[in-house]
């Protein structure tokens, strides 16, 4: 048996080298069709990966918990029914990878000439910062030095458009829960970027206990958020948190949340194997044709090995074993090629030009590929696994000779 292999293997080798020209061009479409595949694969998961993740670090955590009428209707009389004391007790011992409350209500902020309509988020600045999507430590200015600190802490964009700057008073403006005006001027302590500019047109950060006090709601919030360790699997956070808290509250994982990022996760898992699909179907048709004139001009020699007592399944096992050479080995070098492009771009691309247009979807002005194991297996998969399927039309064509016509046979 093995020495049957051995046979098969070295007649594929050397049938291979018949036609050099037609070998080296399938080759070079094999390779030129997996780089194709894992590249771009890599820049879409990148993409994605990184809307994400910075949509995570706004919502933030990939497991919150609100007052159940919270998300539809954002109020700050829509508060957590236990105090943020009794919370600490709870949440504290369980070991999460990070957990913040916070409050989070809409708010008005006005300046000398123009107001806008922004998100308060009164949070603790030390427990954020595992999860926050600001880093603290590029703020021009301060970042906020704790729960009590009565500074705030606004975006660029915003400080642009509100035409104010670093150390200027504002007044913010929301509802207390009895539906009355409250509000305070804030001195601007810090300007934050954030790689999606419309987050620096939206949310202003202030201490979570300074905004208790502006509300008047004491020490409750309207927000527990929790940080796990994938935000692909965040079941183990999300029943470990259901554990913790009463019946009485809603918790909620990020793609409830956010229903258009978990909607597109999902998407573009199986854009991944479509679009590796669809780069193998290209390359199918080359790879037929390669094994069908292959065969072609070897009809007579096949005919003539049949004769001589070679079994069928031997002739379609010898095609079959060209084929699986041409893409094992077109295979290896892609995926080379691939780890050679994506490696040297991992620190990031710059793609301001059209960072506007992709800000519209979330996306930040650079982009890093993802180059995942499993999106390269499912590849190298995909292509061997149909490869195989395409190679048996014409490897069982050759296998049903008849050895006398097969002989002669003119071409």
């Amino acid at each position: 048996m093995m020495n049957t292999l051995r046979i098969l293997v070295m007649l594929a080798w050397r049938n291979q080298w018949r036609n050099q020209r037609r070998t080296l061009i399938m080759r070079g479409a094999v390779v030129v069709g997996v780089w194709a595949m894992i590249f771009m694969t890599a820049l879409t998961m990148g993409m994605v990966n990184d809307m994400i993740e910075d949509s995570i670090s706004v919502l933030p955590g990939h497991v919150q918990v609100h007052n159940p009428d919270y998300l539809d209707d954002p109020n700050i009389a829509n508060l957590l029914p236990m105090p943020d004391g009794d919370i600490e007790t709870i949440f504290a011992p369980a070991g999460f990878r990070a957990w913040a409350t916070r409050i989070k209500v809409p708010a008005v902020l006005s300046s000398e000439r123009e107001s806008r309509g922004v998100t308060l988020l009164g949070i603790d600045p030390q427990r954020e910062e595992a999860m926050s999507f600001v880093d603290y430590s590029a703020v021009n200015g301060r970042f906020l030095d704790g729960p009590a600190d009565d500074g705030l802490v606004i975006g660029r964009k915003l400080a642009d458009t509100l035409e104010t700057e670093l150390g200027k008073r504002v007044v913010l403006m929301s509802q207390d829960p009895d539906n009355d005006i409250a509000d305070r001027g804030f001195r601007v302590v810090g300007l934050f970027n954030a790689d999606v500019e419309a987050y620096e047109e939206q949310y202003v950060f202030a201490g979570k206990e300074t905004v208790q006090e502006l509300l008047g709601v004491g020490d409750r919030v309207t927000s527990i958020v929790v940080l796990g360790d994938d935000y692909r699997n965040v079941e183990p956070v999300y029943g470990k948190v259901q554990a913790l808290v009463d019946d009485g509250v809603a918790v909620t994982r990020w793609t409830e949340l956010d229903t258009y990022l978990g909607t597109m996760l999902r998407v573009m898992d199986g854009f991944v194997l479509v679009w590796v699909i669809v780069i193998f179907l290209a390359l199918s048709f080359g790879l037929v044709n390669t094994l069908v004139m292959a065969v072609f001009e070897r009809v007579r020699e096949i005919g003539l090995m049949l004769a001589l007592g070679m079994k069928p399944s031997s002739i379609l096992g010898q095609i079959v074993i060209e084929s699986m050479m041409l893409l094992v080995i077109g295979l290896a070098i892609g995926n080379l090629l691939a780890w050679a492009t994506i490696k040297p771009l991992e620190g990031g691309i710059d793609i301001s030009v059209v960072a506007e247009g992709m800000a519209m979807m979330g996306a930040a002005s650079v982009l890093y590929p993802q180059l995942r194991p499993e999106d390269v297996i499912l590849a190298n998969a995909v292509v061997l696994i149909l490869g195989f399927f395409a190679s048996l039309s014409p490897a069982w064509r050759a296998s049903r000779f008849q050895p006398i016509e097969a002989i002669t046979k003119v071409n």
